[in-house]
């Protein structure tokens, strides 16, 4: 028997058995990317895990309803909008439009629905004024609506921080307009020097980010859900202000898994456009196949970090080279048969433990060694394990490319990276073949062996890897 899908809970540290409040359906809210610029490599780490996730449901049979939000709405984009010379809707859009660009190319599946910010004021008003009315929102004295965490007595309960001092100064009776302690956070932002923003009840303004994404997540799923998730920099204060506005305004459970995602570092610090370390997905992509990345970024377990290093995104491609090379000559429209069902069941057991990859790749290398194998000894059980390990590779959405046209391209990469040295060679090499020198042909291919590049001739020509 297959063992239970167990998921690590932030809220409660623990992994717990997971059990849908609908059975057989899914319900999950991503915190999707904030569009002041393009797209890096640690938005495309998060929503790549989720995208494994939804996968994974998917493949277990259940109907999986995903929200992933867009936030159009914060200081940055207007500043970005006003540098640009362009309107906020223009800005947004034209960004909103790079990033679907970007996750198309890392065949990032798209979600059911992708609410933005800005289609949700009058939800997010309402919302303000459900919280004013039970006394757990404020306005201050700059006419701000705050919320008041002193209100709510299990703040801090997402992040396992201690927030009881802030708890004794807040009383429902209280009526001045003091702002009761520094870490209540805006739900609506007043309008200062023409500010862009809407009309409200308080005055013209914007809401604050948090207030956000608890009204779009409540608006698709309702005021209970399964999971909500995003990246490791979220569980505070972000997700901890969520679920604090939420539970008090609904006094429902709000959800009942979170998931955070590790960030991706470089030299052990957070990606990020302030510390000059920020990497967009299109220049990488210029030099990397959209599978290594994509491999790259799931080879570490979700919840911790990943340090970006051109070496580790090598030997991600590396890695894809081993399986592809295994599937070489395979029928692509061959179907995965019994005698490789103890694959499937090890890499399920792999998936069901905290969706651990790390384990799941081993069964699809057991696979490929297997394939290998097999090629001379038993075509036809070659065949089928190859359809096995498209099958498996499908969840964690690598291997659908042509073999040979993924390590082609891959040797287009090297050499545009390390110049043309191993491709004369080769050139020689065939010459030697054609002329039938086939002592020049077995000593160039050493020669090469021995720097640790590997030759595979196909019908289509010769591909090399290391």
């Amino acid at each position: 028997m297959i063992s239970m899908l167990k998921i690590f809970n932030t809220l409660t540290k623990k992994k717990e058995v997971f059990s849908s409040i609908i059975p057989g359906i899914v319900n999950i809210y991503v915190c999707g990317v904030t569009v002041h610029d393009l797209c890096h490599i640690g938005h495309a780490r998060t929503f790549i895990i989720f995208d494994i996730i939804i996968r994974y449901f998917n493949f277990k049979g259940y109907r999986v309803n995903y929200i992933r939000n867009i936030t159009d709405i914060e200081d940055k984009i207007i500043y970005q909008s006003i540098k640009n010379n362009e309107t906020i809707s223009m800005f947004t859009n034209r960004m909103i439009s790079e990033m679907h660009k970007d996750f198309s190319l890392l065949h990032i599946l798209c979600p059911n629905k992708e609410p933005r910010m800005t289609e949700y004021i009058n939800e997010i008003i309402k919302f303000i004024m459900g919280l004013l009315q039970k006394k757990f929102a404020y306005i201050s004295d700059d006419g701000d609506v705050m919320f008041a965490i002193s209100s709510y007595t299990k703040y801090g309960m997402l992040s396992h921080q201690d927030f009881t001092k802030f708890h004794l100064n807040y009383s429902r009776n209280i009526h001045s307009q003091k702002k009761y302690n520094f870490m209540d956070f805006v739900l609506w932002k007043i309008s200062r020097y023409n500010e862009f923003g809407w009309p409200s009840p308080w005055g013209h303004g914007r809401p604050g980010w948090h207030i956000g994404c608890s009204t779009m997540s409540i608006s698709q799923l309702g005021c209970h859900f399964d999971i909500h998730g995003g990246g490791s920099d979220l569980i505070f204060p972000h997700h901890e202000n969520e679920i604090a506005q939420s539970v008090s305004l609904y006094g429902s459970p709000y959800v009942n898994v979170w998931i955070h995602i590790g960030l991706v570092t470089m030299r052990k610090k957070k990606i990020s456009k302030s510390l000059q370390n920020f990497l967009t997905l299109r220049n990488i992509m210029k030099f990397y196949d959209w599978e290594v990345i994509r491999y790259f970024l799931i080879s570490a377990h979700y919840r911790k970090p990943l340090e970006y290093t051109e070496s580790s995104l090598n030997n991600a491609c590396i890695s894809l080279n081993r399986l592809y090379i295994s599937l070489l000559g395979m029928n692509k429209n061959v179907i995965p048969l019994d005698n490789s069902k103890h694959y499937l069941k090890k890499f399920c057991i792999a998936m069901n433990d905290d969706f651990n990859v790390s384990k799941a790749f081993s069964i699809l290398f057991d696979i490929s060694h297997q394939i290998n194998k097999l090629k001379v000894d038993d075509f036809k059980k070659a065949q089928e394990m190859a359809a096995r390990l498209r099958q498996l590779a499908k969840v964690l959405g690598l291997l659908q490319q042509d073999p040979e046209i993924f390590l082609r391209k891959e040797n287009i990469k090297k050499m545009q990276k390390h110049g043309n040295e191993i491709e004369m060679l080769i050139q020689e090499r065939n010459r030697a073949r054609a002329f039938q020198k086939w002592g020049l042909a077995d000593k160039i291919r050493k020669n090469l062996s021995d720097i640790g590049i590997i030759l595979e001739d196909t019908e289509h020509g010769t591909i090399w890897r290391r």
